[in-house]
């Protein structure tokens, strides 16, 4: 018989949240590029919401705890009690008569999964060294200890000391003109779930983009991502629109170096982005507006746990191609639609049935695996339903009125059900039954009515496509007015099984192979692996070796296990491993049973 799981109950933490919350966070660390260790101090204020308690379970992975002590300086007793390979270490603190806060001292392991140091060779500048967090999913614990779930939101202020010359940012409020004199304040006064916790330090410079956003860069990438993200401010201003108010004060965005595993990561204040956002043409800066969205679905309103990250993922990435509709007009937001599905479509086809849900069943597991294509891409497409049942302009009255009902809230997918029947389903009962709301939620697969979508734009594709089918005969002649939007389809549209000779026509000419454009790149490289095109190897050898977004990396590493590249593939991932982020690495590891 099947666990029954309390959809209540965040099972990636170890936090009596119900007992005790902490309300705010002070973080006074150093940073080490030596030791590869933050070292200092977390005080955290607690609010009793049951007064009997006297203990404080905190999460942690693999930190170094020195001592706890109380408001009164009392030492207060402490042990790890509980010990998971998921989740890390229960931190038990022994609390003395409803004390108002305590301070913890400890630092960090050189391991730690949320914290990826870079050497200077890493880097951009080749001068000095980097060091950047990731703390989504559950990885803040490996850098501070505390409640480590997306229900205990905080506010917190911070002190970070780094070397003279280096520049720390963090999703904060941040002071672009901050002298380099090793030493830099923040705060944020708005309450935001842990796993927005977010750190960098490096060479890094800031370019203006609008009066309430920028971005910050090593000084060789900069000129080109202030050039690359230019329309920012049109997007928030559009998403205003939308959405009401910016909530955070001002939208920054930090480029990491190319070791970071995400596309982007929406910290509040400061974004976290991939320089393989860099294109050149702004074909893809929809990242940009997805994290931007993040602001209002996700940041503002949090999903309550990682089984209900269909909330933040599935409303974001809807609210990503309206942006883009009102910035780059409907072909482009179409055309992104499109290939949503496509890769949704891949996922049907390999998924377990049982996992096509939009909540994502991983109580048991690696929260890691909530972020899959029914998370996003599904969900983004029972939104859309939404909007085409209810009309444009009632669904963004409802969409409006739910961010303003749950702001500043975490919220579980029964709640949201709740919320729908109480204002959707008797307002619009004409249109949307209780049955459809929830065969959408917890149907598996797509519901009977779906339609997949389509865009006119791409019929120049399919012809394409059929005239080589037909005769053999392709000229770039007839690709002169394509988007990216349309090459990716092209390639993600042929057979399963191509002769070399048909790969190297194709290659020929349009120099796949050689893209500098990372999308395309890697979708080719599937197609040439998995059907032994074995010139492209060296290439894809130097792009492991020289990105690490796991978008790219992971199914690049399975499509070379399944094609029986195993030896070559390990070659290649011994070089690399050290080079990719801790947090990709756990799952390559598996991945690939290292």
């Amino acid at each position: 018989m099947a666990k029954q799981w309390d959809n209540n109950q965040d099972h990636h933490s170890f936090a009596n949240v119900e007992q005790i919350r902490v309300s705010h966070l002070s973080l006074a660390v150093a940073v080490d590029f030596g030791q590869q260790r933050l070292t200092g101090t977390a005080k955290l204020m607690l609010n009793y919401l049951d007064k009997q308690c006297c203990h404080l379970y905190l999460d942690s992975r693999d930190l170094v705890i020195q001592s706890v002590r109380d408001d009164k300086n009392n030492r207060l007793d402490f042990h790890f009690d509980m010990h998971d390979l998921i989740r890390g270490q229960r931190l038990h603190i022994q609390l003395l008569a409803n004390s108002p806060n305590i301070t913890i001292d400890y630092y960090t392991s050189a391991n730690a999964q949320g914290l990826q140091w870079l050497s200077p060779e890493q880097t951009s500048g080749k001068q000095l060294p980097f060091l950047f967090s990731q703390s989504q999913p559950i990885n803040a614990r490996s850098w501070i200890p505390l409640q480590d779930t997306p229900k205990a939101r905080i506010t917190f202020d911070a002190k970070v000391d780094v070397p003279q010359g280096m520049r720390a940012v963090m999703s904060a409020m941040n002071d672009a003109n901050a002298p380099l004199n090793g030493q830099f304040l923040f705060e944020m006064e708005k309450a935001i779930p842990t796993h927005l916790l977010a750190i960098a330090v490096g060479d890094l410079q800031f370019g203006s983009l609008g009066p309430r956003s920028g971005v910050y860069a090593e000084p060789e990438v900069l000129d080109s991502a202030v050039s690359e993200f230019e329309d920012t401010e049109q997007m928030i201003n559009t998403a205003e629109s939308l959405l009401g108010p910016y909530p955070w004060g001002r939208y920054d965005m930090i480029v990491l170096p190319p070791s970071f595993p995400f596309g982007g990561m929406e910290n509040p204040r400061l974004a976290f982005m991939t320089p393989t956002l860099i294109a050149g043409d702004k074909s893809l800066v929809s990242t940009v507006a997805h994290e931007l969205a993040h602001s209002w679905t996700g940041n503002l309103v949090s999903n309550a746990t990682w089984r209900d990250l269909w909330l933040n993922e599935g409303f974001t990435t809807y609210f990503t191609h309206r942006i883009v509709e009102a910035v780059y007009g409907k072909e482009q937001a179409q055309l992104e639609l499109v290939l949503e599905y496509g890769r949704l479509a891949q996922e049907l086809a390999s998924m377990p049935i049982a996992a096509q849900t939009l909540p994502a069943n991983v109580q048991a597991g690696d929260p890691n695996e909530a972020f899959n294509r029914f998370t996003y891409d599904k969900a983004s497409m029972f939104v859309h339903d939404l909007e085409k049942r209810l009309g444009r302009e009632a669904f963004d009255a409802f969409l409006n009125a739910y961010v303003s009902h749950f702001a500043f809230e975490a919220i579980t997918t029964e709640q949201f059900i709740d919320y729908a029947q109480q204002t959707l389903l008797p307002q619009y009962s004409d249109v949307l039954s209780e049955a459809e709301l929830l065969e959408w939620i917890y149907g598996t697969g797509m519901p009977p009515w779906f339609v997949p979508p389509y865009s006119n734009s791409l019929n120049k594709v399919d012809a394409l496509l059929m005239s080589w089918y037909a005769n053999g005969d392709i000229s770039p002649a007839q690709t002169t007015d394509w988007r990216v939007h349309h090459w990716q389809y092209f390639i993600n549209s042929l057979p399963e099984q191509l002769s070399h000779q048909q790969l190297q026509q194709l290659d020929s000419a349009f120099r796949f192979s050689h893209s500098t454009n990372a999308e395309i790149a890697c979708d080719w490289y599937r197609v040439a692996i998995r059907n032994h095109y074995d010139v492209v190897l060296p290439l894809v050898e130097t792009f492991l070796l020289n990105i690490g977004r796991a978008k790219f990396v992971r199914p690049l590493y399975a499509e070379l296990l399944l094609a029986g590249y195993r030896q070559p593939l390990m070659a290649i991932y011994q070089q690399a491993r050290a080079r990719y982020h801790p947090s990709l690495v756990a799952q390559l590891d598996k991945q690939l049973g290292v």
